[in-house]
């Protein structure tokens, strides 16, 4: 077997180790990644398979619905873990579950890790979020998604993925390599769970944003998820008031605890009820039917 089809096989036995099937799983660049210059070595899963590095070969994981239930919605979803690894099982797969349980196709993106040299830590990451929002846009026929229903959503150091990736979107962060660069990178709507880097590290600066992170009245409807004692906290209170701002719908949840990278885990308390509240918002938005089968039982 070629090394990168055993790497690929490896990654969906993981998967299928954690609950999770993907019905098909898209490598994100024809090529070598833009940018990428030295060979960080072969992929390592750890934590009993929940976390993931040294991604070279970043991908799609597609999860969908069944058809009974999809309402042709999809969602990017990108993990997070401070760009040195990614978060894949509770920040990834599980969500792809939970998603498909309310009738929206999930597509988890797998990401650069750790963080090349040379570049902006966030960089590779923001590059792979562009492209993996321009296939599965480029899909939407295909898949049977409605192409004006398609968001990212981010956590943690994916959450400031999935807000460069919304907040960016007149201008790609590499060359155009194929027709599905032809397409819009933006998001039709985002949701932010406890994302980090939308602030400047040590900033004192009451609202100031990270250069890359570019509000405008163009950007799309966001929600933010966040625990009251997570150390981050600020990421999410400025990306809001940013928003508003900017006159941008935004909800945000903030929870009295939880603290940061809860994710899917399991727990109590009311930051456990976070999946809820989004879908509420996504209904909301006119996002997913109201009242459908999907949200009873909340």
């Amino acid at each position: 077997m070629k090394p990168l089809a055993l790497v690929l096989a490896l990654c969906t036995t993981c998967a299928v180790a954690l609950g999770a099937d993907p019905s098909a799983t898209i490598k994100l660049w024809p090529g070598k990644p833009p940018g990428d210059t030295k060979d960080v070595g072969p992929e390592k899963w750890s934590n009993n398979n929940r976390t993931l590095t040294n991604v070279s070969t970043p991908d799609l994981a597609i999860y969908r619905p069944d058809k009974s239930k999809d309402t042709h919605v999809a969602i990017v979803v990108c993990p997070g873990g401070g760009f040195a690894n990614l978060a894949m099982q509770h920040e990834g797969i599980q969500v792809a579950q939970w998603l498909n349980s309310i009738g929206v196709t999930a597509a988890v993106l797998k990401y650069r890790v750790p963080a090349r040299e040379g570049m902006p830590r966030y960089m590779a990451g923001f590059q792979d979020g562009q492209r993996a929002m321009s296939i599965v846009r480029s899909k939407a026929s295909e898949w049977n998604i409605d192409p004006n229903r398609i968001g990212i959503m981010g956590f943690s150091a994916g959450g400031q993925v999935a807000a460069d990736v919304e907040t960016n979107f007149e201008k790609r962060e590499y060359e155009a390599v194929d027709d599905a660069d032809k397409v819009s990178t933006r998001p039709d709507f985002a949701i932010l769970v406890y994302p980090g880097g939308i602030i400047p590290r040590n900033s004192g600066a009451v609202g100031e944003l990270t250069p890359d992170v570019k509000v405008s009245d163009k950007t799309p409807p966001t929600m933010l998820v966040v625990a009251d004692n997570d150390p981050g906290v600020k990421n999410s209170v400025y990306m809001y008031l940013a928003l508003k701002n900017a006159k941008v719908p935004a909800e945000m949840h903030i929870y009295s605890e939880g603290g940061h990278g809860f994710g899917m885990n399991p727990g109590k308390g009311p930051h456990t009820t976070w999946t809820h509240r989004v879908e509420d918002w996504l209904e909301a938005q006119h996002i997913l039917p109201s009242g459908s089968e999907q949200s009873k039982g909340k």
